[in-house]
């Protein structure tokens, strides 16, 4: 379903500043990777942010998310007072993996090996004198 304008409002303030918010505390850099906030969807009545984390170099990324997700009552607190003049009630925070780069990645490797099958067959062709 598509967000409504509102929607994609409250979900670009709740990503600045929970971004702020994990700079702040250290988390965008931990264990010599990098934690972004690739997005957030909010529900149509506002109560719910889904904010989907992007792990760069984390040796265990289901770890990591487990112990941010611990903290959710914190993160909640506080986005409530930087946005307590904007909305009027904080939605519930549900921290999910972005898993779209590993997915960019499985398929740069298959068109990479796909590509290099080609090549072969055309050498192999070449070679054959056809």
């Amino acid at each position: 379903m598509e967000e409504n304008k509102r929607q994609k409002q409250v979900g670009q303030l709740i990503a600045e500043e929970m971004s702020d918010i994990f700079q702040k505390e250290g988390i965008n850099i931990i264990e010599g990777g990098m934690v972004s906030i690739s997005k957030v969807m909010v529900t149509p009545d506002l109560l719910e942010a889904r904010i989907y984390l992007s792990f760069f170099k984390i040796k265990n990324p289901a770890d990591l998310l487990h112990k941010i997700t611990d903290r959710t009552g914190e993160w909640r607190k506080s986005l409530g007072a930087r946005v307590k003049n904007q909305l009027r009630r904080i939605p519930h925070l549900t921290f999910y993996e972005d898993d779209t780069l590993d997915h960019v990645f499985k398929m740069d490797e298959i068109f990479r090996k796909i590509e290099e099958e080609r090549v072969a067959r055309e050498a192999a062709k070449g070679n054959t004198g056809e």
